[in-house]
This record gives C-alpha cells, structure tokens and sequence, in this order.
C-alpha cells in the first residue's frame, strides 16, 4: 500500500532516491499517462494510444511500453533505452499534493525507490542539503510536477474535444512473431484519421486554435512506432524479426 507524506526537510531530511531502472524499482510497467503537451517529444519513440479511464466516461492517453501488463521492453538492465521518460513515470516516487490553491511536493514513502542514508557512503540521490536547503535533483522534481499538473489540467480540454468530435476509435493490433507465437493489443483508442480529415474548416481551425491540431497529428505519426516495439519484443525473445498485421 502506499504511503504518502507531505514531504519536508526535517523529517525527511536523510531520504535519498535510487535513479536507477529496472522491475525492482517500480519499472515493469505496460504503459504510462501523458498529456498532449509530451506527445511531441515522446512520439519519436513510443505508440500513443487512448484507453478509458477509472469511471469510464472519458479517456486518457497512455504511451505503450509493452504488449500485455508488467512489460516494459525499454527496460536494458539497469537503464532506460530511450532518451526520454514519460514524466508521469519518471516523476515516481514523488505526487502533487494540494492545501487550497498551493501545490506541494509529496513522496511514497514506501516506495522502492526510497532509501535513507547520510554521509559519503550513501546511495540514492538526496532530497535535502546538509542544512536544510532543497537539492537540485530535489528542484527538478518540483518542476516536473509542476509541468505534469499543467500538462493534465490542459489534457481534459483536449480529451473533451476529441470526444466532443468523435475523433477516437478502437483497435486491434495482432502480432505474430518468428517462434509463431500471437499477441493481440485490444482495449485501446486511436484518432479516426478518416473522420480528421472530413471535419469542417471551421472545426480544424477551432481545433488549431485552441493548440490542440499539432498534438492529433502527433499521436497519429507516434503509431509508427509499434514496428520499433514489435522488434524490441523479438529482441527480447532473441528473434531477429516479426510479423504483423
């Protein structure tokens, strides 16, 4: 279970945190929530699709790292075989938290990645210099919090958009490897490209404006990354190649 603190730097003050990947630290994750705002950079390297989400009224985006719960085939041992994380994950352990309009830093105190430990000998990155000051990797974190509470703020007009337009629609992929083996994706969304392309001028232009057109057309070109994840699964399995269809 977690458990969440409100973090500061006197109890909290000897916490540091491991930065290195892999299932032990949390990793082994299908997929990630993002916001259109990332879908620029991350569609260089990942698919990104929409799935329902909790209530099952509206969606959310996702990048996929994998075809079925608790894979994560950009995991190389202990590094991430990508430039970039999505900040929804990379931000782990750390969550926004909220007293009134003030956003805060909280931390997953029970979260793998958290250790504690003072001195030269310490592992982990720390939150807090030796007085009291925060850390720089500490600042960081605040600011990638602070861009992923935006980044959703901003998703939910987005998401509403593509709704509103019935922009969204399921789909299969099935993948057949070399050793014969199948995988079928199912669950997910992607923009109806047909239905794009009928939409009024005036809609296009309500879209363009309101920033939302450039990041339709990136998750449109981000599916061309489901070959790249069919051949890291082949990898993985020490194939060379896949079908796919």
């Amino acid at each position: 279970m977690p458990n969440h603190a409100l973090l500061n730097n006197i109890e909290h003050k000897d916490l540091r945190i491991h930065t290195a990947r892999g299932p032990e630290y949390g990793d082994a994750v299908m997929s990630a929530l993002t916001f259109p705002a990332e879908f620029r950079e991350l569609q260089a390297h990942y698919p990104i699709v929409f799935a329902k989400n909790a209530d099952g009224n509206g969606f959310d985006p996702l990048a996929l790292f994998g075809f079925q719960q608790g894979e994560n085939l950009f995991l190389d041992g202990a590094k991430w075989d990508a430039p970039v994380i999505p900040l929804t994950h990379e931000r782990q352990p750390f969550l926004i938290g909220r007293g009134g309009e003030e956003l805060s830093v909280h931390i997953d105190l029970d979260h793998p990645r958290v250790a504690s430990g003072s001195g030269a000998g310490a592992i982990g990155e720390p939150l807090f210099l030796t007085y009291g000051g925060t850390s720089e990797y500490l600042e960081r974190i605040a600011s990638v919090l602070r861009t992923i509470h935006d980044g959703l703020e901003a998703s939910t007009g987005f998401m509403a958009a593509l709704q509103e337009l019935e922009l969204l629609e399921p789909f299969v992929l099935e993948v057949e490897l070399d050793d014969g083996s199948q995988h079928r994706l199912e669950g997910f969304h992607t923009i109806h490209e047909e239905r794009l392309a009928a939409l009024s001028g005036q809609r296009l232009e309500r879209l363009n404006r309101a920033g939302y057109l450039g990041a339709i057309y990136m998750a449109i070109a981000s599916l061309s990354q489901f070959r790249a994840l069919i051949d890291r699964k082949n990898r993985s399995l020490g194939l060379p190649h896949a079908r796919h269809r």
